[in-house]
């Protein structure tokens, strides 16, 4: 009985431990703008390069219909 209680309490501990890891996880978010102009540049980057190097863009395309450097705004000739 007292093995299943142990059990038991670990069980509660590691999900109370789960809990309060997520929720700290949100509470650092970016309050300045620079901070969330920083993560729109990044989902950005992100959405561009899920676009240009996704399997069908990659093996079903001419060489360079959907190479990243033409829609990056830094590298056009």
């Amino acid at each position: 009985m007292t093995a299943l209680l142990i059990l038991f309490g670990v069980i509660v501990g590691l999900g109370v431990l789960a809990f309060v890891v997520v929720h700290r996880r949100n509470a650092g978010r970016t309050e300045t703008i620079e901070g969330l102009l920083q993560e729109q540049e990044a989902l950005r980057q992100a959405r561009t390069d899920r676009v240009s190097f996704n399997s069908l863009s990659v093996h079903n395309s001419p060489p360079t219909g959907s190479d990243a450097h033409h829609r990056r705004g830094g590298n056009r000739y």
